[in-house]
Order: C-alpha cells, then structure tokens, then sequence
C-alpha cells in the first residue's frame, strides 16, 4: 500500500516538472495544499494563485481565499466571472456545473497563455471521482491538472498532509456553490442565490453548524444536522420572520437532515453514468 509519505514525494517530483503554474485557488483545503507544494518546489515566483470571483459563491469566500493566498506568501491575482450569463448556467441542468467550469478554465487557461504560465492547477483530489462532478469533463478538456488527483490522494490524506504544513485551512469543511440549493430545473438568477444566502448565514449566526436552505421557489427547505433539528423549533419565530421577509412562503425542515448532494438525489442512474463516462 503506498504510505501518504510516498504520495507526498510523488506530488512533489510532478511539481518539479511544471516550470510555471497558476493554481485555481478557492481557499480550501484542497487548493491551498496544491498552492503550498508547489511554491516549495518551484519558487514562489514561478507560482501564481488566481481566485475567482463568481456570482454563485458568497463573498466572504473570496475574500477568505485572497487574504489566505497572501498569508501563504504567494503571488496573488484576483479575477473574476460572470456565471449567470451564460445560458448553460443559467438553465440550471445536471450540466450546468459542466459548463461552469468550462467559464472557469477557459478564464484561466486564457490567463496562462497571456501571463506566460505552463500550466493551469486545480485542487480536485480523489474523492471527486466517486461523486457527480461534471466538472471533471471540463477539466479534462481544457488540460488543466488535477495534481492530487495525479498523486492518488484523498481528503484525508490532504488534511494530514495540510496540518503537517500548518495550512490553517486544514480542518475547514467543503463549501460549494450557492446554486446547489436550488434544485434543476428552477433557472439561476441573482435574487434566488441571494435569498439563499443570505437565509443560510441567518440561521447559521443562531448557532448551527452546518446549514443547508434548499430554495424550491416559494418554500425553503432546511437541512441541519439531525440533533440539531429541535434547536430549529426553538429558534422557530425568528427563522420566520427572517425567511418570509427574504421572499419565501412556506418553511420547512427535511427530516432527513443535513447531507451533500441533495439535490442530485433526483438524478437517475444513467444520468450519473453518463457524466462518469
């Protein structure tokens, strides 16, 4: 069995071979590894950290990845994308992340080229092979690299491998896009994503972990983790106010609880099957 040591050491020589990379930073664990290694095998002056403002993430996200890449000490370059005006965005399908990602790596790719950059990084790691990720076609189409992925490793061997280098993003939880809360089908705009941000970050400062609003319209529906489902009931009046004022008019809590890929539950096998393939 390869030891995470091993796969570390295999991270590094495919480093050594890249000259000049961009890494696609978004602030998490997994970017901030990749960003992290390859500025130990490259110098920090042949590695540039380019964080990507989108409509679909909360602000405080790209803020926390810009202050994050400069306290890593590396070269820092914010752009920025406009999702919702892509129409294969907008429509919200199963390939709408597909097409998200396109934007993405066609911005950077774009960037590589003009800066004079080899390659084009991202943080994608193995764990993301056994989830719906139609990312990975956009990825594999545009030549970006997924390092990680390269060197065999998993989420919690990136952790180890983060703590050991006292990344201080090393035990943060995985976020995504705000436009998983809403379901496919339902088209994207700016008011949707806001409404459920800003219903996600209320209900959070009330002292709950992780929070889920899953936007179907009219009705919000809430996930949180399942022994914090009463502790939703006790704060009931202020969840409604807050909710109603943001626009929805039914408020529900899913007894099933906080869980990723909700709203792929929906998807059937062979739509599964043919963003694997």
């Amino acid at each position: 069995m390869t030891t995470t040591i091993e796969k570390n050491n295999k991270l590094g020589e495919i480093l050594k071979g890249m000259n000049r990379v961009i890494v696609a930073f978004s602030g998490g664990v997994d970017s901030a590894l990749v960003l992290k290694r390859a500025q130990q095998e490259l110098g920090n002056d042949n590695v540039l950290a380019v964080v990507v403002a989108s409509e679909l993430f909360r602000k405080e996200e790209f803020a926390g990845a810009v202050n994050l890449a400069k306290e890593l000490g590396a070269n820092v370059l914010e752009a920025e994308i406009k999702e919702l005006e892509d129409e294969g965005v907008a429509a919200n399908t199963p390939d709408s992340w597909y097409h998200s990602k396109k934007l993405l790596y066609s911005h950077l790719n774009g960037l590589a080229e003009k800066l004079g950059y080899d390659y084009v990084l991202d943080g994608m790691i193995m764990d993301d092979l056994d989830d719906f990720r139609p990312g990975l076609r956009a990825r594999t189409e545009a030549g970006a690299r997924s390092v990680l992925q390269e060197a065999d490793l998993y989420k919690r061997e990136v952790r180890e491998l983060s703590k050991e280098l006292a990344l201080p993003v090393w035990n943060k939880p995985a976020s995504c896009s705000l436009a998983s809360r809403i379901p496919y089908g339902i088209r994207l705009d700016k008011e949707k994503i806001r409404q459920v941000d800003e219903a996600e970050k209320f209900i959070g400062k009330l002292g709950f972990g992780m929070v889920r609003v899953r936007h179907h319209e009219h009705t919000a529906r809430i996930e949180v983790a399942a022994e914090e489902m009463a502790g939703l009931l006790e704060h009931r009046e202020p969840i409604l106010l807050k909710l109603t004022s943001l626009g929805f008019k039914y408020i529900s809590i899913d007894l099933r609880g906080y869980r990723t890929g909700s709203m792929n539950e929906v998807l059937s096998d062979e739509q599964l099957e043919a963003e694997a393939n």
